[in-house]
């Protein structure tokens, strides 16, 4: 879609090439940006040209740019090194999305955007990521998911703040997951993704993303009974978290979540211990 009221779109280089005012926004593949019109803005300040690496592999963590493709993302799961690894490209096909648009989408665009259904927002829930935020102010601070996405299309960004990245702990990354995921139609976007995580010292951690309006993740010290799950979910996935649209009620998201919940127990219960 052409935006006509857009008059400066420009490059940035540098992070002293960020600064924004009113009516001017940060665009990275503009696959969501360019969908609809954005009668409020007059500039676009496009990202890409900071040349971010899509990939950064350290000691501890895997830092995943904020302008790294949904595309490059993918390819991660063809790695033998990580246990976790099917789950790049599982959360990649929750998008639902053409190739197309794998190939301009944007990790932190999706993050950012913090719908219910963002699949890069279930990815990051399930391993633990830490978002990586440059402050209008030259500062960086640290979020975990779950404190980045407040809500429903809100976050804890102030205006002029960037997303630089999500950083995944390698003890996630090594640790056997399994991932569900529903829809009202085989091509609509996600009703419930529940994932599950069962790490080396014998925890399990529980992410339920798209049926709530922000992300949740259940601890546990070992893998938990049937009851004791679904208690965990009633207690700590309050029952207005749950939301309504037209892909989904909320007392049908938080029934199929239960659901989802206790397959994805079953499937941890038959998976062995990460080696």
């Amino acid at each position: 879609m052409d935006l006509h009221t857009i008059t400066a779109y420009d490059l940035a280089h540098e992070r002293g090439d960020l600064a924004i005012g009113p009516g001017e926004a940060f665009v990275a593949g503009g696959t969501w940006m360019f969908s609809e019109p954005q009668l409020h803005l007059h500039r676009l300040v496009d990202l890409t040209g900071l040349d971010w690496p899509a990939v950064t592999l350290t000691a501890d963590h895997l830092e995943i740019a904020a302008t790294c493709t949904v595309e490059r993302l993918s390819v991660l799961s063809t790695t033998e090194r990580w246990r976790a690894a099917p789950l790049f490209r599982q959360c990649a096909q929750a998008l639902l999305a053409s190739w197309k648009i794998w190939k301009r989408a944007t990790v932190g665009g999706n993050i950012c955007l913090s719908f219910p259904a963002g699949a890069m927002i279930s990815l990051a829930a399930a391993l633990d990521a830490t978002a990586v935020v440059w402050t209008s102010d030259g500062r960086e601070n640290f979020y975990p998911i779950t404190e980045f996405v407040t809500g429903s299309a809100t976050n804890v960004l102030a205006p002029g703040d960037v997303l630089r990245s999500i950083r995944v702990p390698l003890s996630a990354l090594e640790a056997p997951t399994a991932f569900r995921k529903i829809a009202l139609s085989p091509l609509g976007r996600s009703g419930a993704i529940v994932i599950g995580r069962r790490d080396t010292n014998g925890g399990v951690a529980l992410s339920v993303t798209a049926s709530t309006v922000r992300p949740y993740v259940l601890k546990f010290h070992e893998l938990p009974s049937e009851p004791d799950m679904s208690e965990a979910l009633a207690r700590f996935v309050p029952a207005d978290a749950y939301h309504s649209d037209s892909h989904g009620t909320a007392d049908w998201r938080q029934a199929v979540t239960a659901v989802l919940a206790e397959e994805v127990r079953i499937e941890l219960s038959n998976r062995e211990y990460p080696a």
